[in-house]
């Protein structure tokens, strides 16, 4: 009694990909698994050209990448898909650089910040514990003091629904910071 295995056919079988049903994959999911070996790397060093910074161009190459495989049954069978891949890359980092640099001369052209009120901590950590729709809620009505409507069609909701965020996150703070609750309609 060996611990050694024989090699057989069945166990070649088991090495070979496969997919989520059990199936083995086919052709094409193994032709896109090779791409991806082969030029993520240079798709990578591509967008770094681009935009002189590797967690960026990694980022891009990822999302090129996801787009590939999105598109794999007709990209595929292009005669150069690596060759998509990198187009792709290549708009997506270029379009990121072109964003950054909006965001600089934006940055340069607005007015500096006015100075913040002082931070109630109790109240940042009580805000944190709310729902996420309760938490935007909150910071469009009471901070940028926005009307019911208006808070309604960013959240992609009723006004109705705007009110019943607002009492429960009212409640909600009131229990996490001690106070007693006194609902104003």
């Amino acid at each position: 009694m060996g611990l050694v295995r024989r090699s057989s056919q069945r166990d070649t079988d088991a090495r070979a990909p496969v997919n989520l049903e059990g199936r083995h994959e086919d052709q094409a999911d193994v032709a896109y698994a090779w791409l991806f070996r082969e030029e993520f790397a240079a798709v990578v060093r591509t967008a770094f050209l681009i935009l002189h910074d590797r967690q960026e161009a990694e980022d891009v190459a990822q999302e090129a990448f996801t787009q590939l495989l999105v598109h794999w049954r007709k990209v595929g069978r292009y005669e150069r898909p690596e060759a998509w891949v990198r187009r792709v890359a290549i708009r997506l980092a270029a379009r990121r650089l072109r964003r950054e640099q909006l965001r600089a001369i934006l940055h340069r052209s607005v007015d500096p910040p006015v100075p913040t009120l002082p931070v109630d901590v109790d109240l940042l950590r009580a805000l944190r514990a709310l729902a996420p729709q309760q938490r935007a809620a909150v910071a469009l009505f009471y901070l940028e003091d926005r009307p019911m409507a208006e808070i309604a069609q960013i959240l992609g909701c009723s006004k109705a629904t705007v009110k019943v965020h607002l009492f429960k996150a009212r409640k909600r703070l009131a229990e996490l910071l001690g106070e007693e609750h006194v609902d104003v309609p």
